[in-house]
């Protein structure tokens, strides 16, 4: 049997994501994993410029990185279960996000949730679930909703 030493666990901190952080915590206590839980901050989209509005890119993605830092801090710190938990932030499209965290950390598992936030824009783009399942190069562990 394939050891499981590094497990990754993507959120979007919905009930799903919270859900297959679950699925990741029993298994890493089983197999003595640790986990790297991980957000990835979406990019934001390019803005032509306009005398009609002002928006401060550099200002809004410091913000969404702070309160990223924060929501993994407290998912990671409600996790009761003595395992290692390793906050990853991430920058870009979630499932290139995800398959490039999973190379670059030696990932051995990654558990996601199949139905995030992302409600009506799975008709128009595929879901990250389904991207991460086809390109992933190691298993991957899939939770429904319930």
């Amino acid at each position: 049997m394939p050891e499981i030493k590094k497990i990754l666990c993507p959120t979007d901190f919905s009930e799903a994501s919270k859900r297959a952080l679950d699925y990741a915590v029993s298994i890493a206590q089983v197999f003595g994993a640790e986990i790297d839980l991980i957000y990835v901050i979406p990019v934001m989209p390019h803005l032509e410029p306009s005398i009609t509005y002002h928006f401060d890119v550099p200002e809004y993605e410091r913000l969404l990185k702070a309160d990223a830092q924060k929501q993994l801090a407290q998912l990671a710190q409600s996790m009761s279960a003595g395992v290692e938990v390793h906050e990853v932030l991430g920058h870009g499209e979630a499932a290139e996000g995800i398959l490039k965290a999973a190379d670059e950390r030696g990932i051995d598992l990654i558990v996601i949730a199949t139905a995030g936030l992302t409600g009506w824009q799975h008709l128009a783009f595929g879901s990250v679930a389904e991207k991460v399942v086809h390109r992933a190069r190691c298993p991957v562990l899939t939770v429904r909703r319930p």
